[in-house]
């Protein structure tokens, strides 16, 4: 699992930017994915720090 550093709205989903400042690399995801994985896309874009991602499964997971 990765933390997110920083999201960003696309046309079609959300943008989820992790690693460190200067080699930040992102995994997309579209809203129905997030949707399937019951993620508030909303919320995944006021508070990305609130969620990791797993690049190898393509998922996210909201921190406890």
């Amino acid at each position: 699992m990765k933390d997110i550093v920083t999201t960003r709205k696309m046309e079609n989903g959300v943008a989820c930017y992790y690693g460190t400042t200067g080699q930040e690399k992102f995994e997309s995801f579209t809203y129905s994915e997030l949707i399937d994985m019951k993620i508030n896309a909303l919320d995944l874009l006021e508070d990305p720090k609130n969620y990791a991602v797993d690049t190898e499964k393509h998922t996210l997971v909201m921190k406890k």
